[in-house]
């Protein structure tokens, strides 16, 4: 993964789709837009469709993306819950998938487990470990936003490539290599 990216994160919802984009420069991990879209106004699902399309179109157009990163659904027992949020989702990843934006889909145990080191953690404690991480001053109202913008540093924690060590031939190619390290009597 190159160090410069814009990563787009989406926690998708028929009421409340959430959405969070991150800058990354170098090491360094700014947030560029927290947001929401509500839909609960609109009766018709249809048009809640619609308009999750359009906002993703709209954001992507903005902001300029190198990735997608997407809350998967999780397994629930209400079906038709289930039907209506794979939908939403679906929706988001084909206007990824319309900008030819590379989209990457993560469980949501796995995104919780990458922000706070456990799977089960609460959307308020991935909101505090957010907020602490990133330095966001005011937090979003609604816990959807900081859903999707955990999504996106997820994306980014599971694609850095860490820096290779060194090796030496013995020590005296390591000093040559490293002389400050050297301490003098």
């Amino acid at each position: 993964m190159k160090t410069d990216r814009i990563i787009l994160g989406i926690d998708p919802g028929t009421n409340i789709m959430g959405y969070g984009i991150i800058q990354i420069a170098g090491k360094k991990v700014e947030v560029l837009s927290l947001g929401v879209l509500q839909l609960k106004k609109y009766d018709d699902h249809h048009i809640k469709l619609q308009k999750i399309f359009e906002r993703t179109l709209s954001l992507i157009d903005e902001y300029k993306p190198d990735d997608l990163a997407i809350e998967a659904p999780f397994f629930g027992k209400n079906v038709q819950s289930m039907l209506k949020l794979g939908r939403a989702q679906g929706v988001a990843i084909a206007a990824a998938l319309y900008r030819t934006v590379p989209t990457f889909e993560y469980s949501p145990r796995k995104i919780k487990q990458s922000i706070t080191g456990k799977g089960s953690s609460t959307k308020e404690q991935v909101a505090y470990m957010l907020k602490n991480l990133l330095s966001i001053k005011e937090m979003p109202e609604f816990l959807d936003a900081t859903d999707a913008l955990a999504a996106a540093v997820c994306h980014y924690f599971q694609n850095q490539t860490p820096e290779k060590k060194k090796s030496y031939t013995g020590w005296k190619a390591f000093i040559t290599e490293n002389p400050e390290r050297l301490k003098k009597l």
